[in-house]
């Protein structure tokens, strides 16, 4: 790489663009791209088909491969026969943690991790960049280490509060970007904080409509409030549910629209009927990305709600983009006091309610279902928090200037 050329970058995923779960991140690679980074996209474990257009877009940047291919194990063998000591200098570092369940985690990748070494060497790139801090993280620790180009992770929230092998990933990645301050303070509570030089906040980015948003009044008789996520205990569905039977007694009227699966499905659904909510509540499933933002566009969601809850040992929210891209189109949103959220939405970006506290949920709900130039006002105040920190253009320009500093180190000390 020139001093302002393009860099070469391997960007290793859990499984995008292939398989749902790591959407937000197409925004980020497609910013990468159009900011002149030159990308090769290598998912850890491929899954199922292309799950969007945006998805599609990237699939010609991508490198499929199952994790225990033939070409794979192939490739690691070779390495192993060309490159001894340091694969057994690899094997080495990945047992240096105490949990057998880490250490046989890190030896399932192990071979992707010694193909991927050969992958950037021989497609010459000038750094590795993993999400997560895990098995993708070991990855790309491995074939920084067999082929000496410097590696980075990102770190977003499970993954720090259950680390694997964090600390001494932290230590020898070139720099290790945190998408929160909360996420950050984890990291210092498990133990794993890393050189402070070598750490950064740099935000998730979500991408700000072409237009501005419809005119459109919305729905003024009953409004509509979505809860965009799975239906998992962090979520928090349990305390929105009951805050929607707080507003039934209190007669005032709006739908919930659900969308998210999971295994809380039957549970939710059951509660919805104890409290005779079902004339008021659906559960719509697994929505596409892309309907979801034509929702917002056409103004057809009036209020997005996200009831998170802290369960404790560091589990709790990031910061959720579903919160972002409702955000970006002037869609007022409700949320809790956890994780990552206040720096979203606090000084009035958003509206903040306690956790756990449906009495709290139902008074912020009926404040924006009956007030519509409330909505407007936090609407406006919450797409100007997105486009001043959050607009995928300023955190990836952010994170393509971390990544230049860390190239350009490299350069220095070879």
């Amino acid at each position: 790489m020139s001093q302002q050329g393009p860099i070469r970058l391997i960007y290793v995923t859990a499984s995008m663009p292939f398989g749902p779960g790591e959407e937000f991140l197409v925004t980020e690679a497609n910013e990468l791209l159009r900011q002149g980074s030159e990308l090769l996209i290598v998912p850890r474990s491929p899954k199922g088909g292309l799950f969007n257009q945006d998805g599609a877009g990237l699939q010609q940047f991508s490198l499929r491969r199952s994790l225990l291919s033939p070409a794979v194990l192939a490739s690691a063998a070779l390495e192993c026969l060309r490159h001894p000591r340091t694969t057994w200098r690899v094997w080495a570092s990945l047992s240096s943690g105490r949990s057998v369940s880490v250490f046989a985690k890190n030896a399932a990748v192990l071979p992707k991790g010694l193909w991927l070494a050969r992958v950037a060497r021989d497609w010459r790139a000038d750094h590795v960049h993993a999400h997560w801090g895990r098995t993708t993280a070991t990855m790309a620790m491995i074939a920084s280490e067999a082929t000496g180009i410097p590696w980075s992770l990102t770190l977003h929230r499970d993954d720090i509060a259950h680390p694997n092998l964090l600390a001494t990933k932290m230590e020898r990645a070139a720099f290790t970007r945190f998408i929160s301050r909360s996420g950050m303070d984890i990291a210092r509570r498990v133990g794993a904080s890393g050189p402070p030089e070598k750490l950064c906040v740099i935000h998730m980015g979500v991408a700000l409509p072409p237009r501005p948003a419809a005119e459109a009044p919305g729905n003024t008789n009953e409004p509509i409030v979505l809860c965009p996520a799975h239906l998992y205990p962090v979520k928090g569905h349990e305390h929105l549910i009951k805050a929607m039977g707080i507003l039934k007694d209190r007669k005032v009227t709006c739908r919930l629209w659900i969308a998210g699966q999971g295994h809380l499905l039957s549970a939710l659904n059951q509660q919805v009927v104890d409290l005779g909510l079902s004339d008021r509540i659906s559960f719509l499933g697994q929505v596409p990305h892309e309907r979801i933002l034509e929702w917002y566009r056409e103004r057809r969601i009036d209020i997005v709600v996200l009831p998170s809850v802290d369960l404790g040992n560091n589990e709790h929210e990031g910061i959720p983009v579903a919160l972002m891209e409702a955000m970006a189109h002037e869609i007022p949103v409700i949320s809790t006091q956890t994780g990552g959220i206040p720096e979203l939405i606090g000084g009035g970006a958003g509206s903040m309610v306690p956790p756990q506290d449906p009495e709290a949920l139902a008074d912020a709900l009926e404040a924006l279902v009956v007030n519509p130039c409330l909505r407007s006002q936090i609407g406006l105040a919450g797409k100007q928090r997105v486009k001043e920190q959050f607009a995928v253009e300023r955190t990836v320009a952010e994170l393509v200037g971390r990544l230049r500093l860390a190239v350009r180190a490299d350069l220095l000390l070879g």
